[in-house]
């Protein structure tokens, strides 16, 4: 829906803009000396999240679709090399607007989150194993839901119930779910601070009697399936219907927003590549949170 598309691309233009005028240190690093950008860090940051939002993988292939059905909204656009060098430096800068747009929907505060990681798969071959500039960071795991090893990352993701992203980890294949989950509520304590009484929904992997312990300390309820020999847990009735959210979150990436397709090669490329995935999906539930459209339908409404 073109007419959609670009209404959510003005508003995160604009949105962007604002930001970096109240907060110019946002900005990527440039001389203070030379030739300004003819594409405004704004402009890139809708173009990177517009890229993600039509499922262009190859940035040569999005660049010529834009040059032929995007002038309208980018009048400059630069060379490939150009976009993918100034995409890598304006990572903080989409990290930071990700968590601005997140923070201003009706969704923000929600008291339940759902947690979950999901494979990023960086290479298939042995000899893309051995050359890459990602060994030492990817690694060989297991997908439970694809009974499949793979060679690359995990996307550790706690969003809300109508898959708003509230914080996310990218660690190796083999990382612990639960070390990953406790590690990212130490790096922003704010998050159980401003939310006294959470609720966290997760799968059988988030298990362990010091985990609940820990989790417990920050006021944090977790409900999951019980394993095997476990008795019933409270809340499990309520589980089925509410942990498919997380699936369907993990779907969108995979599927809308083509994650296993992100084509990174070093750990800055593939790092804002999914930060790009992160930034389309956040901006639609906040685009649709403040238009009254329904949030579940965040992306399907930006679709060719």
């Amino acid at each position: 829906m073109k007419t959609e598309l670009d209404s959510l691309a003005t508003a995160l233009y604009v949105k962007t803009d604002d930001l970096l005028k109240d907060s110019p240190e946002l900005a990527p690093w440039r001389p203070a000396v030379g030739i300004a950008p003819q594409l405004s860090d704004a402009e890139l940051v809708t173009l990177a999240m517009m890229q993600a939002m039509l499922g262009f993988t190859s940035e040569a292939r999005w660049l010529r679709h834009a040059r032929a059905h995007l002038r309208h909204l980018f009048p400059y656009l630069p060379k490939q090399p150009g976009y993918n060098k100034r995409l890598r430096k304006a990572a903080d800068l989409i990290r930071h607007l990700t968590r601005t747009l997140a923070r201003d929907t009706t969704l923000w505060t929600d008291d339940v989150w759902v947690v979950d990681s999901t494979p990023v798969e960086c290479g298939r071959s042995r000899e893309t194993v051995k050359r890459s500039d990602l060994a030492g960071w990817a690694q060989y795991g297991y997908c439970a839901s694809h009974s499949r090893y793979f060679w690359g990352l995990r996307l550790h993701l706690v969003c809300t119930l109508h898959g708003l992203p509230v914080t996310y980890a990218l660690t190796g294949a083999k990382a612990d779910e639960r070390e990953t989950l406790l590690n990212m509520l130490a790096i922003e304590p704010q998050l159980i601070h401003e939310r006294p009484g959470q609720t966290l929904i997760g799968d059988k992997n988030y298990f362990g009697r010091e985990f609940e312990r820990q989790l417990a300390e920050l006021h944090i309820q977790l409900l999951r399936p019980r394993r095997k020999g476990e008795a019933e847990r409270p809340g499990s009735h309520l589980f089925k219907p509410l942990r498919q959210i997380i699936e369907s979150v993990n779907e969108t990436f995979k599927g809308q927003l083509d994650l296993e397709r992100h084509r990174g090669r070093t750990p800055g490329g593939v790092a804002v590549r999914v930060l790009q995935r992160i930034l389309a999906l956040t901006a639609a539930i906040w685009h649709n949170d403040h238009t009254g459209q329904p949030i579940m339908r965040a992306l399907t409404a930006y679709d060719h």
